[in-house]
């Protein structure tokens, strides 16, 4: 939503304009600075001070910043599964990296949303919510306004975002479904490898067992309550059944798949403006279901 608009009633007459905002919008300190600065408060139409008091009926319209991102625009595909004013969230492929690094400045899911925007005729700066794995697939989400950002960056702190995963993992695993609680750290600042460790930020996954093939591997599916980087490699790895095809922790089967079968397919929130329940799912991708289809056959 690129404007919040209310309507001042009876309960707000003794309040000023900055007061009523305050109360009926959660704007962070930040953005709040961003509005006042850039004179994004109007009343009926007009810019006011938010130290006036308004009157019974008076409309308040306060308009987001205008942002955008200075990524170089590349012909990357773009997969959106849910969209609207505030948030766009996307099904990414393997093989491409979320936001540039010094080692990935160009090529990622950030350079084909700045084309998505020329072709979309639209302008915000990128805000990711979560991330994933380069070869990992699923649901990104993608703020488009920092207000948006810290409500969700909210909701992934009190962990009232549901993030689900599917996964093959090497092995049968005997029981149905269990909860791996184990602190995850990064052993070598110089190694991308994370490790459960004593000394690692805390770290729950949990497993439910979806099907065991008679091979020995099984499908799974994964909830997270934290989400730390590389969580689910790490944590089915350190159990004895790394993720199938993910040569970092083990699991590599190369004539199986050429990635880690890894796929992020469903999310569950409330909207950060509306509030109402989202629910988002991407449909298990294709190197997956053949990777299933081999360890059948």
């Amino acid at each position: 939503m690129s404007e919040f608009k209310y309507t001042v009633t009876k309960k707000d007459v003794d309040l000023t304009i900055g007061q009523i905002v305050k109360q009926n919008f959660n704007f962070s300190s930040r953005l709040k600075s961003k509005i006042r600065q850039q004179h994004l408060t109007t009343l009926n139409g007009s810019y006011v001070h938010g130290y006036l008091k308004p009157t019974l009926g008076d409309v308040i319209l306060v308009n987001m910043p205008k942002e955008k991102s200075d990524f170089l625009a590349e012909d990357i595909p773009i997969y959106p599964v849910y969209e609207d004013d505030d948030l766009l969230i996307i099904n990414k492929q393997a093989g491409v990296i979320i936001h540039p690094t010094k080692g990935h400045p160009v090529h990622t899911i950030a350079n084909g949303l700045m084309k998505y925007m020329e072709d979309t005729n639209q302008t915000f700066k990128i805000r990711f919510v979560n991330r994933l794995d380069m070869d990992t697939t699923g649901l990104v989400i993608v703020a488009k306004n920092s207000n948006t950002q810290n409500q969700l960056s909210k909701q992934m702190k009190y962990n009232t975002i549901s993030k689900e995963y599917v996964a093959i993992v090497n092995g049968t695993l005997e029981e149905d479904s269990f909860t791996i609680n184990l602190p995850i750290g990064r052993p070598d600042l110089e190694q991308v490898a994370r490790s459960v460790m004593e000394e690692g930020s805390p770290s729950v996954t949990h497993v439910k067992v979806v099907k065991r093939f008679k091979k020995p591997f099984t499908m799974v599916r994964l909830k997270l309550e934290t989400g730390r980087t590389h969580q689910i490699r790490v944590h089915m790895s350190h159990i004895g059944h790394p993720v199938t095809g993910d040569y970092l922790y083990g699991g590599d089967k190369p004539f199986l798949i050429e990635r880690q079968a890894l796929h992020a397919e469903k999310l569950t929130f409330f909207h950060p403006v509306t509030e109402e329940e989202i629910v988002v799912t991407a449909p298990i991708p294709d190197d997956i279901l053949e990777c299933i289809k081999k360890i059948e056959g």
